[in-house]
């Protein structure tokens, strides 16, 4: 197979193939639907919830600098210098001076954040679990994985 085939798809898709594809696709819209909603509901915008769930779910510690956020919430740097400030603003995230770095700042979530935060996670995760099968990843009929078995 030539390295410009890996790179488009490695074969013609069957039906099965784009109803597993649109099966995935809708439980991802229906999923941030659910999310928009719930979140909405509790007084966050959707950016304030993943702002939150970024700080608590970073790898290895509860902080990121502004950076580290921009990296993870795939924004510019000054769109999440204004989302930290108005999360700050009410009360869901503070900065604290970095240690080791004067120019950079700690962003964490302050304890009426984890509140919250702790709240509407719980409520994606029983979520993710009703929308188990929706958000099964597909099963391509032309997996390598799935042919060597098949062979057996």
């Amino acid at each position: 197979m030539a390295a410009d085939d890996e790179q488009e798809g490695s074969g013609a898709l069957t039906k099965q193939d784009f109803e597993a594809l649109a099966r995935f696709r809708f439980g991802i819209r229906r999923y941030l639907r659910f999310s928009e909603e719930t979140v909405r509901s509790h007084g966050l915008t959707p950016q304030q919830y993943q702002l939150l769930l970024a700080l608590k779910g970073f790898p290895g510690r509860d902080w990121a600098t502004v950076r580290e956020l921009a990296d993870r919430l795939l924004l510019r740097h000054h769109s999440v210098v204004e989302l930290v400030d108005r999360a700050q603003g009410q009360g869901l995230v503070e900065r604290v001076p970095h240690p080791d770095d004067a120019r950079a700042v700690r962003v964490q979530v302050t304890a009426d954040g984890e509140q919250i935060l702790a709240r509407l996670s719980a409520l994606h995760r029983d979520e993710l679990r009703r929308m188990n099968a929706l958000l099964a990843l597909p099963a391509w009929q032309d997996d390598p994985a799935t042919s060597r078995t098949d062979r057996s």
